[in-house]
């Protein structure tokens, strides 16, 4: 039995592969005057989120990692890298003593205000070529994202 291979183009994976490293060298571009790199904008902004929802800001670097679908070694070793530029700190956790909590620093909230205009203005850019359609593509990625989510 033989089968016939699909075409790259022919793949939506390989297009999303392509688009993808097209969105994050624009990405990076963007925050490289904010000397951020993607991955240090996305713990800084989820941080700042995740801490608006919490009214006790008691967010843990766990949950940062969770919520931004980070590997936790790597979330914590960007979450220290941080710190030590001043964009964040680590305090004891107030009901968990195992865990920290994580909070922006008022340079961390500066530099993701800042951040998060830049990396809005960027995507209006990238995604503007879809026009009308660009609505569906975010409700199609959230199908996949949610999909994707539950199996793994």
């Amino acid at each position: 039995m033989t089968f016939e291979r699909l075409k790259p183009y022919d793949s939506p994976g390989f297009h999303l592969w392509q688009v993808t490293n097209l969105w994050q060298k624009n990405l990076r571009h963007a925050l490289h005057e904010l000397d951020l790199t993607h991955v240090q904008f996305i713990l800084l902004a989820t941080t700042e989120w995740l801490n608006s929802q919490s009214p006790l800001g008691d967010v843990t670097q766990v949950q940062i990692a969770m919520h931004a679908h980070i590997d936790p070694m790597m979330a914590s070793q960007v979450l220290r890298s941080l710190e030590k530029k001043g964009f964040l700190i680590r305090k004891e956790h107030p009901t968990d003593t195992r865990a920290k909590s994580i909070s922006l620093t008022p340079a961390g909230e500066s530099l993701i205000s800042k951040a998060l205009d830049i990396v809005e203005q960027a995507d209006r850019r990238f995604f503007s070529k879809l026009g009308e359609e660009q609505e569906t593509l975010a409700s199609l990625l959230r199908s996949l994202g949610s999909l994707t989510t539950h199996e793994n």
